[in-house]
């Protein structure tokens, strides 16, 4: 049975109230919050690596963020793949994580942060464990509150979810919208054209 109007009702209305979020997050996005992200990855851009990290959506935010790294010319890794070099003194990390609690995220900044990389947080909550860690944090708006089970992979295992667009969703897709717009900042930056992004752009794809 083919359901009509979905788009012009419950679906339409989420798109909407989605889009309307992003929207007013732009004015609450502090610029030198982002500047400052933006000319730490420009720092490490020759002989530093990057690495990219979150879990679950966040995670898969972060993964698309990475490709785009890669494009640019950036030598960067996502956390749990089998390919992750040693973190050094002067690479980045890049922590995503709407609550700045989630462990797994958290304890894989400590350790980077030991050996001297530098901590970039894209996180809601500047005042959580992953927002006093990190040397530069940037606000971007998405849970209206803290699931009463902080981890987020312990809420995996226990079967607790989030409803859909209130809580997570709005963070991870108010993050990945702002990462992109991250990327236009860097191709600036860099000088690099859409061509550049494009030669660089995977030949074997499945």
């Amino acid at each position: 049975m083919v359901i009509q109007g979905l788009v012009t009702g419950i679906v339409g209305i989420a798109m909407t109230e989605i889009a309307e979020f992003v929207t007013r997050a732009i004015d609450s996005i502090k610029d030198h919050e982002v500047e400052k992200m933006i000319n730490t990855l420009i720092d490490a851009y020759s002989g530093h690596k990057i690495l990219v990290m979150g879990a679950g959506r966040s995670g898969l935010v972060g993964k698309a963020f990475a490709m785009r790294l890669l494009h640019l010319g950036f030598q960067v890794y996502v956390l749990g793949e089998t390919i992750v070099p040693r973190i050094s003194k002067g690479d980045v990390v890049i922590a995503i994580s709407g609550s700045g609690r989630t462990k797994l995220i958290v304890t894989a900044a400590e350790a980077a942060k030991q050996v001297g990389a530098k901590i970039i947080a894209i996180t809601s909550y500047p005042n959580s464990p992953l927002g006093r860690l990190a040397d530069v944090v940037v606000v971007v708006p998405g849970r209206t509150k803290i699931a009463a089970e902080e981890d987020y992979f312990t809420r995996q295992i226990l079967g607790i979810h989030e409803p859909l667009a209130p809580l997570g969703t709005l963070f991870e897709d108010t993050a990945m919208i702002f990462l992109d717009g991250v990327v236009v900042g860097l191709m600036k930056k860099l000088g690099k054209t859409e061509e550049d992004l494009r030669n660089a752009h995977a030949n074997i794809e499945f």
